[in-house]
């Protein structure tokens, strides 16, 4: 019955939006490189010693504890405190274990063995029992001040040693991260407590998935603190994303706010980060073991050896991390490189006339200085300028442009080559009049910015090892390509950041190559992380669908089946120029002060435009997605409904004709508390789904009941067991018709609302408040149980078809990134459905 009432154009639409759709996940979990990244393994067995915590905290965290990693002797050793070492806190993210902390904590103690424990790291976990506070935002402020009193306690833990420390290095995963970065809005935490943070994976920017106000609120608290005191903030903060393979975490999310008055954070993707070169997905960013083994070569080289600790220069910390994770020169870190060498050299006199730039590469990868300028020498050189240091490191060779232009007093330039036995060395040296092998890539497009850019590039090879990197400017995500030669090499250049309106700087693509090299370059414009803001403009077609089925039955008496409503109502042009007429309005003052005097939430579109994820087309093509996902989930629920009272009837058939069923039972008003108290001393989203249960047995008793009737009329009922499902073409009952929008209406609404995976981790400690929105919920219980009978003559089924298409609009202007919000929107035209029962 449901096929039967779309034509054959729009059954063809939502097909080919299907198809899209298909290319779309196909693409976000299958379009990028295999997983590169090393497994980390243990030498010896783990352990985890668990810390005691004072009575009274673990009595205020009973779900949380506090563990220090250790392997083989060492672990044995630490088992007897205090503890000698480094203090470093890992802090697991969104259903994360402590156990994470494992593989960076293994290589570390084997760099300690390697140099005698002359340094040696501490590695603590803290285990936040799997909460998944990417869902629900509510326990994050719990975690963070668990988190303070683990610090104080851990520094404890040091006391009457020698070189002990005052702070710790902390390395957060995921939502870990964020909760590191909201210590400092504790009124008590002192923010000399910690030393560096590193977060891997976190989404900074904003979350993935605003299901709640409370991780909203969360962030905007976290977010507007570090912004407003930037100028107060020393913490020293690396953030790394996992690139194109995390499709749960995208780069944009992770990078950390440039401000011109706080220089003391770094964002980098893993791919770009030297002597890792890979992407890594959201889980492998842990156990990565290219990434850990640079992550533990930079916390050795920010150790003073005065302290033995993490050093508190800021701008040494700056240093090391630039050295290790955005541009590597190939040398070991030195804080005060030497430049005092004398070489024989070559003179750069008579290359100045004619060309503009000096290229050099070396396949030597030791991590000595290899090039060297003469300053105003003629045939000895007295005075130099090490060059190693504006040097790159790459996976084969290591490579220096210099732009002669730059460095006026340079006389002649020197390539050191040490003496190597048994080894092949080869060293490269060319002088350009124009830079070569530098392909300049501009993402600008023809209707504002696109956010998602694909490029591809095919390349033809010599026999030589090429090497292609794409480097971002403004982002750091750069990423390397290997070419074995001879051969054609696919290059996909994924974009996750939009370049910011006031960076002039262009995506540069630089080709370690032969000079004759052959390449196409091809690029495909596709829509990418919009997929949060789809479930708002699902429920806003629904709900043009429902006031036009309300408006029909006020206006003619017949309620019009939900496909064909929803092909009439569901229009992008009821509602995008609403939205655009209101942002445009806001960049007045005076619509802009009337905006806040009456309390109005800030637009969604306005924040999407501050991530340049906003363009004309965004809405309307999210709009036609999420009509399509309306309908098949329409046809859904339409045909569970059928065959789930189908399959009643098969099992239980009545000899008689069913009386009038009651929708308003006697036994309504119990249930109506008994959902009350279990929203208020449980969750919300437990009442929600208990009655919208309860909802879809009326509706399927109800169904049954028609079948029954239906089938007598038709002298069917006692002649077969098995009922032909086409007769429900015959079936055209008002109510039926209007519960297959409200059925899915409701069912989006109850995914929206769902939390219910973090009741199995709390119930364990007796925390059986779980949110703390109790209102909208236990509200929405009430109306699933009232609205299931509606009086075809209310006289507010007028009133209740006028609101369906206001709301329809509030949806997506303020719950396409705050999908909290939508229930909201919902209870309205629900309640006024309701008291349809009773006026």
């Amino acid at each position: 019955m449901f096929l039967h009432s779309v034509n054959l154009g729009n059954l063809a639409f939502y097909v080919f939006m299907v198809f899209m759709a298909t290319l779309g996940l196909w693409d976000v979990f299958f379009g990028f490189e295999e997983n590169k990244c090393s497994m980390s393994y243990m030498f010896e067995y783990p352990e985890y010693q668990k810390i005691e915590l004072p009575k009274k905290l673990a009595k205020r965290y009973p779900a949380y504890e506090l563990y220090l990693y250790g392997e083989g002797s060492y672990a044995e050793e630490h088992k007897i405190l205090p503890l000698t070492g480094i203090p470093v806190l890992f802090l697991p993210g969104n259903a994360g274990s402590y156990k994470q902390v494992r593989s960076i904590g293994s290589i570390a103690l084997r760099k300690a063995e390697d140099i005698d424990f002359k340094y040696h790291f501490d590695f603590f976990s803290v285990n936040f029992n799997e909460e998944l506070v990417a869902l629900y935002g509510g326990s994050l402020q719990k975690q963070t001040k668990f988190v303070h009193e683990c610090i104080k306690t851990i520094l404890k833990l040091y006391k009457g040693q020698e070189f002990a420390p005052k702070s710790v290095t902390i390395i957060g995963h995921s939502m870990g991260g964020l909760v590191a970065r909201a210590l400092l809005t504790l009124k008590n935490f002192k923010q000399d407590l910690i030393n560096l943070l590193i977060t891997q994976a976190t989404p900074h920017v904003a979350p993935v998935m605003p299901l709640d106000r409370f991780i909203t609120d969360f962030y905007m608290t976290v977010n507007n603190y570090w912004i407003l005191n930037a100028r107060h903030i020393n913490l020293t903060t690396l953030s790394v994303a996992g690139g194109f393979r995390d499709y749960q975490v995208r780069s944009g999310l992770t990078f950390l706010p440039k401000l011109s008055h706080h220089t003391s954070a770094l964002s980098v993707v893993s791919s770009a980060v030297p002597k890792t070169w890979v992407s890594t997905d959201h889980l492998s960013i842990v156990w990565c073991k290219q990434l850990q083994l640079t992550t533990v070569r930079a916390f050795f080289d920010l150790i003073d050896a005065d302290t033995k600790q993490i050093t508190q220069n800021s701008k040494k910390k700056l240093s090391v991390l630039n050295h290790h994770f955005i541009r590597h020169p190939a040398k070991h870190f030195e804080e005060k490189p030497e430049s005092d060498k004398i070489y024989f050299t070559f003179p750069l006199a008579n290359h100045r006339k004619i060309h503009t730039h000096v290229y050099c590469q070396s396949t030597m990868l030791d991590s000595n200085s290899w090039i060297f300028g003469c300053i105003n020498s003629t045939s000895m050189c007295r005075q130099g300028v090490d060059l190693s240091w504006k040097a790159e490191l790459l996976p084969t060779i290591k490579s220096m442009m210099l732009r002669l232009q730059d460095y006026p007093s340079l006389s002649h330039l020197v390539v050191y080559v040490p003496s190597i036995h048994g080894s092949k060395v080869t060293i490269g040296l060319r002088c350009y009049q124009n830079v070569l092998g530098i392909l300049m890539v501009n993402f600008k497009n023809w209707f504002g910015f696109i956010y998602y850019n694909t490029c591809f590039l095919y390349v033809l090879t010599e026999e030589i090892t090429s090497i292609y990197k794409l480097h971002i400017p403004w982002s750091y995500e750069d990423s390397l390509t290997i070419a074995q030669a001879p051969s054609s090499t696919e290059i996909s250049l994924k974009l996750h950041m939009a370049q910011p309106e006031n960076d002039s700087h262009v995506a540069l693509l630089k080709m370690y190559t032969s000079s004759d090299c052959r390449y196409e370059v091809s690029c495909v414009f596709v829509v990418r992380f919009h997929g949060g803001a789809l479930p708002a403009y699902v429920v806003s077609s629904i709900l043009l669908a429902y006031g036009g089925q309300l408006y029909s039955l006020f206006s003619t008496g017949y309620c019009i089946e939900y496909a064909t409503i929803l092909d009439k109502e569901a229009k992008p042009y009821k509602v995008d120029p609403f939205v655009i007429i209101i942002k445009f309005l806001l960049g007045y003052k005076w619509f802009k002060e009337l905006w806040d005097t009456l309390l109005l939430p800030e637009l969604d579109a306005i924040f999407l435009t501050s991530q340049s994820m906003c363009f004309p087309l965004v809405s309307l093509i999210l709009f036609l997605f999420g009509t399509c996902t309306a309908y098949w989930s329409g046809l859904l629920s339409s045909a569970s409904v059928r065959l789930l009272s189908s399959l009643w009837l098969a099992l239980k058939r009545p000899s008689e004709l069913p009386k009038d069923i009651k929708m308003i039972s006697p036994d309504l008003p119990i249930l109506t508390i008994v959902l009350i108290i279990v929203s208020w001393t449980t969750c919300g989203a437990l009442a929600i789904l208990l009655s919208y249960l309860y909802y879809v047995f009326k509706v399927c008793q109800i169904s049954k009941a028609r079948m029954i009737e239906l089938c007598i009329r038709h002298d069917l009922y006692f002649s077969s067991s098995l009922f032909v499902f086409s007769l429900h073409r015959n079936c055209e009952f008002v109510y039926l018709r209007r519960q297959d929008t409200l059925c899915n209406l409701l069912g989006k609404i109850n995914l929206e609302s769902m939390t219910l995976a973090k009741i199995r981790k709390q119930l364990n400690y007796c925390n059986m408040k779980l949110d703390t929105a109790r209102k909208p919920p236990h509200l929405i219980s009430v109306v699933y149980i009232m609205f299931i009978s509606l009086s075809l003559y209310s006289k507010l089924l007028k009133t209740a078809s006028q609101f369906p298409l206001p709301l329809a609009v509030g949806v997506i202007a303020f719950g396409s990134t705050h999908l909290y919000r939508v229930p909201c929107f919902v209870f309205i035209p629900l309640l006024l459905h309701a008291l349809c029962n009773f006026m």
